[in-house]
């Protein structure tokens, strides 16, 4: 059985990329009221900052921040996880370990974590999780995807609305 090692930084700031299972599902963007109602208990258990998020049909991406003293973000991942998938409607399909594990299929097992060394790397994750969208064909503005953090971003004047739009893609560093 593999160990995964996992970055133990209390007070750290992550990036994070979690997955649905089937990425042909759009279960993310359907039930997003749900996921945020499950972020929410989540947080209010055991907190940690939200500082950028954009939810797609089949992925997310996000960066949190926990408290100091703090580096389990794996056990909030998987209340959020949990969470999400009891309060949607079963009949996936299930492989034969997934039922003898008693799992549903909705989510990877795994996520990507990425620890945030400075303030260069905060701000290019958080231009990466703000552009997901267009950069998935989803939309063709950042603005128009109604899912994200950068609204939150634009109304605390951290970015302007026009950002991401087609005459700024060429100056962004996203690789």
């Amino acid at each position: 059985m593999p160990r995964y090692v996992r970055a133990f930084i209390p007070g750290g700031t992550f990036f994070f990329t979690v997955t649905l299972l089937e990425r042909r599902r759009n279960l993310l963007t359907e039930h997003v009221d749900l996921l945020r109602r499950c972020f929410v208990d989540v947080r209010r258990a055991k907190p940690f900052e939200i500082d950028a998020i954009v939810v797609l049909p089949d992925h997310l991406h996000c960066i949190w921040t926990l408290p100091p003293g703090d580096a389990d973000f794996s056990s909030r991942w998987r209340a959020i996880k949990a969470s999400f998938s009891s309060r949607i409607e079963s009949g996936e399909p299930l492989s034969a370990r997934r039922q003898k594990k008693g799992e549903r299929g909705i989510w990877q097992r795994r996520f990507w974590e990425h620890a945030i060394r400075d303030e260069a790397d905060f701000d290019r994750h958080v231009d990466y999780i703000h552009f997901n969208p267009v950069k998935h064909g989803y939309v063709a503005n950042v603005v128009d995807w109604p899912h994200s953090s950068f609204h939150r971003h634009v109304r605390r004047g951290v970015c302007s609305p026009d950002w991401g739009d087609a005459t700024s893609i060429e100056n962004m560093d996203l690789d």
